[in-house]
């Protein structure tokens, strides 16, 4: 079934779990799947249900940071796998593909029978790092979800940036707007081709562990969360842009009107000078700390704080271990 009748309206009624959406979104779905179908959402049945697929992922930690997340996805045929860095804040599949100076590992084109070299250039630049080479296509696969002829960048050359971190390549889950590629991501494939159990994908990141986080195509894992979903509409399908409302601390709020993109590919929290400015002002014995950057502020450890954000008027608050980059001598 098209996964994108069972979504419909779900901006509508962000308060509903999945259960009660696909239990009553047609009347042509009988109880039972509709039932089965929310379990898929919401209970992570990646190994009998159809329609989902999980992607194991592995968190590079350097002492209390956490720096990058990677998982394997496989490419070719038969299928050879590599591990992508899953961001969120671009929308490109690269990995190598006969590059003389990557140390990473690659893509051996030659073994793979539905391997095509599309011959178009590809480049593309990120905050740190760039990658070039040509565009291709080939059979990609999560788990038991597959896409013939994803089209993707076979890298020849990438900038020194990426050389110390172990991902092969990255995996874009951006919208396809903004791909250097001008081709529908992974994820919009899967869509695209009615694959998908719902027309979602969750992201589960550990705190400081190697092991444990994970994407999950179709569904989420309601074990690793805490009460119902909460829905915050996207602002352009570009990024994963929300409006961001406010910076709280400890019930005072600093207005923003910001949109933000939720950015697994990114390891800080950026808004403009004044907003931070602003933001620890409302810390008492906050003050800059230009010995390690502009925008960067040192606060008394003692400080009993509650950090939180306001996305499209919902609340979430972070943890204080996510909050800072630990003790300043």
């Amino acid at each position: 079934m098209p996964a994108a009748r069972f979504l419909t309206g779900i901006g509508l009624a962000p308060h509903h779990g999945l259960t009660d959406l696909f239990s009553n979104l047609n009347t042509n779905i009988r109880r039972e799947d509709a039932v089965n179908i929310a379990t898929a959402a919401e209970a992570l049945i990646p190994s009998t249900f159809p329609g989902t697929g999980v992607m194991p992922v592995e968190d590079v930690t350097s002492g209390s940071v956490d720096i990058l997340y990677y998982g394997p996805l496989n490419i070719g045929t038969p299928p050879q796998t590599l591990t992508v860095d899953i961001d969120t804040g671009s929308a490109d599949l690269w990995v190598p593909v006969n590059c003389p100076y990557c140390t990473s590992s690659q893509l051996d084109a030659g073994q793979s029978s539905t391997y095509k070299d599309l011959g178009d250039e590809f480049s593309i630049s990120y905050g740190a790092g760039n990658a070039y080479g040509t565009l291709a296509s080939d059979v990609v696969s999560v788990g038991r979800l597959s896409v013939r002829e994803q089209v993707f960048g076979a890298v020849t050359q990438t900038s020194d940036d990426f050389s110390d971190f172990p991902n092969d390549g990255i995996l874009g889950m951006a919208f396809g707007t903004i791909a250097k590629s001008s081709q529908p991501t992974f994820f919009e494939r899967l869509i695209a081709d009615g694959t998908l159990a719902a027309p979602l994908f969750s992201v589960h990141l550990a705190r400081n562990q190697a092991t444990g986080s994970e994407v999950c195509f179709g569904c989420y894992d309601t074990t690793k969360t805490t009460g119902v979903v909460a829905w915050v509409p996207v602002k352009s399908q570009t990024y994963w842009s929300v409006s961001m409302d406010a910076l709280i601390f400890n019930s005072t709020s600093v207005a923003t009107n910001l949109v933000a993109a939720i950015d697994t590919g990114t390891s800080f929290i950026y808004v403009p000078i004044d907003t931070a400015a602003k933001f620890y002002g409302l810390i008492p014995g906050a003050q800059r700390a230009a010995q390690y950057g502009s925008g960067f502020y040192t606060y008394p450890c003692t400080t009993d704080m509650e950090v939180a954000f306001s996305f499209g008027g919902q609340k979430f608050s972070l943890n204080p271990f996510d909050f800072n980059l630990g003790l300043s001598f």
